[in-house]
């Protein structure tokens, strides 16, 4: 690993087209506090936060692997992520990127850390749904979630490089990403281990970890991840995983997704991906208590309700056949687009 601290600003960084060192970045933090709009505060409050003289920071968990919790974490760690992700990327020094994510999340913060300490010259933008909107600058490198994603398939042209995460991806966002020149990457990842720890082609089927990382699964088929330069201990996800070998695994489902329907066990993901390229609107399946089979498998479709074609569950084996369908006009989301499963059913 290179010896590169949390101290450090490369000095190939630019930040909106300015050249900055650690006294201007502070400087222009301050500017950001007092008079930027709340995007840009919530950058200056980071950058100011990074450069005090705790070599910690506190960052906020999304609950992906327990109950929401404030994390404290070596500022080095983060500076390791950042390395790794350069490595695994091709990032260079001069790199022209954009910074489009809400700060408060964690991968908005690890763009910024990327940035000042792999020498990228990132321009941000407000962290709207459309971020590439009225944009004519080429960039080598950004990160989306899927919606912003999915409004900027037009402008992606523009982008030699994306990583989209926060999110599952539909398979419809990723037929269409298919078709364009700009290499984009699904990322796997969470708070507890600084944002991605693995990332795949679109496309294809199998994540790859970042370097220095290793991957096992527990007596529940869950994945567990060992990223000693990131964390302390083993992270132990609820995310059921097929391990293919010691770089490469397979994300299932969630195992507090897991519907148990008369004794048979079903990942939803899984019905999910066979019905995906047959229902044109968003949708999921999970399970509702039922007084025989103990919970009853449904599906739930985003939208009014309307005629629905049967046949397609023709698609899903007797097991995997929902019960009964439900509409919701509006899916109810995460700030990160993740629809919340287990509220929508619990008010079925």
């Amino acid at each position: 690993m290179r010896n590169v601290t949390y101290r450090n600003v490369h000095n190939r960084f630019r930040l909106n087209g300015v050249y900055l060192n650690k006294e201007d970045l502070v400087h222009v933090s301050y500017s950001l506090v007092k008079e930027g709009d709340e995007f840009e505060k919530s950058i200056g409050d980071f950058l100011l936060d990074w450069f005090d003289n705790k070599p910690y920071i506190d960052l906020q968990t999304s609950g992906t692997t327990g109950v929401p919790k404030v994390l404290r974490t070596d500022k080095q760690t983060m500076v390791n992520s950042a390395l790794a992700t350069g490595d695994f990327f091709e990032l260079k020094p001069g790199d022209k990127a954009l910074y489009c994510l809400p700060t408060r999340f964690i991968a908005g913060k690890m763009m910024l850390v990327r940035s000042f300490i792999l020498g990228l010259d990132i321009d941000f933008v407000a962290p709207s749904s459309n971020p590439l909107e009225r944009n004519e600058t080429v960039y080598d490198f950004a990160a989306m979630v899927p919606l912003q994603a999915k409004n900027s398939i037009a402008a992606l042209r523009n982008v030699k490089k994306l990583i989209i995460g926060g999110a599952q991806m539909s398979k419809e966002l990723e037929k269409s990403l298919l078709k364009l020149k700009t290499k984009v990457y699904e990322t796997y990842g969470m708070t507890e281990t600084m944002t991605h720890i693995a990332a795949k082609k679109i496309g294809e089927k199998a994540f790859t970890v970042l370097p220095r990382i290793t991957i096992s699964q527990n007596d529940q088929k869950c994945l567990v991840i060992d990223a000693p330069r990131v964390a302390k201990e083993p992270i132990i996800t609820n995310d059921i995983v097929e391990i293919l070998n010691d770089k490469q695994f397979i994300f299932l489902g969630r195992i507090d997704n897991v519907v148990n329907s008369g004794g048979i066990k079903m990942l939803p993901e899984q019905i999910e991906e066979k019905l995906s390229n047959a229902i044109p609107t968003r949708f999921f399946v999970g399970g509702v208590p039922d007084e025989v089979l103990g919970e009853k498998l449904v599906l739930v479709l985003e939208g009014e309700k309307k005629e629905f074609d049967l046949t397609l569950f023709d698609l899903l084996n007797k097991y995997e056949k929902p019960k009964e369908i439900f509409f919701v006009p509006k899916f109810s989301e995460t700030d990160n687009g993740k629809i919340k499963r287990k509220e929508i059913l619990a008010n079925l």
